[in-house]
């Protein structure tokens, strides 16, 4: 129990520094004007049409990182600062989004696996962790079943594999990104090594996410093993 509890403390501290890193790196390289002077949109459109794709609109979402490729519809949802910016932060989050809508017109795998995923992972994230709680709580007062907590850890299992299907589309989107950010010559070299330092922070959160889900779950099957065990 205290080891389960040092390593979510160190998860939780190393995700608090990714994420406050990620957001500095963001802020650095949004204060930094493309040479190209061209915006977040006009990257995106530009990389979409350069890629044959043609029917994906690019729009705007509120939030700061809010920026995210919706399959369903089609489009690049970039934040405002994203969208109209004219920075590094902006032109490498808009090709990194571009980078998905590539992925699904070229029926990239895993990112159709993670699609498929979603509505499983909707109704697992909701009820996963109270059904857990409920079958710790069965066993906790004298109760010799186990199958509610054995139904939450499948439920649980299914939002890790989530996280751990996430890590490869992620990075492909971020090496698509910046293969054409570098062979269209949007951003100069310097500009381009900073673009990649963004996006590899940016993927490092997510990398955080997966290891400290597939740490819970290994707790909650501990529990489950020991208690079959008594």
């Amino acid at each position: 129990m205290i080891g389960y509890y040092l390593l979510t403390g160190v998860i939780f501290l190393v995700g608090m520094l990714v994420s406050s890193t990620l957001q500095r790196k963001f802020k650095e390289y949004g204060a930094m004007p493309l040479a190209r002077g061209l915006s977040g949109r006009e990257v995106a459109e530009r990389m979409l049409r350069e890629n044959g794709i043609t029917d994906v609109r690019v729009t705007t979402s509120e939030g700061f990182l809010s920026d995210h490729y919706n399959p369903a519809n089609k489009t690049v949802n970039l934040s405002a600062d994203v969208y109209s910016g004219r920075s590094i932060s902006a032109a490498a989050v808009a090709a990194h989004e571009c980078g998905h809508a590539i992925q699904h017109a070229k029926g990239y795998a895993i990112l159709q696996l993670r699609s498929q995923l979603v509505p499983i992972v909707q109704v697992s994230t909701s009820i996963g962790q109270w059904v857990i709680l409920a079958g710790l709580g069965v066993m906790g007062f004298g109760g010799g079943n186990q199958t509610i907590l054995l139904i939450g850890i499948v439920l649980f299992a299914i939002s890790t594999l989530f996280s751990l299907i996430t890590l490869p589309v992620e990075y492909d989107a971020s090496a698509r990104a910046l293969r054409w950010l570098e062979s269209t010559n949007v951003t100069t070299p310097q500009e381009h090594d900073n673009a990649a330092d963004a996006l590899k922070w940016a993927a490092r959160t997510y990398v955080v996410a997966a290891v400290a889900s597939v740490a819970q779950l290994l707790y909650f099957i501990m529990i489950f093993l020991n208690r079959r065990d008594d």
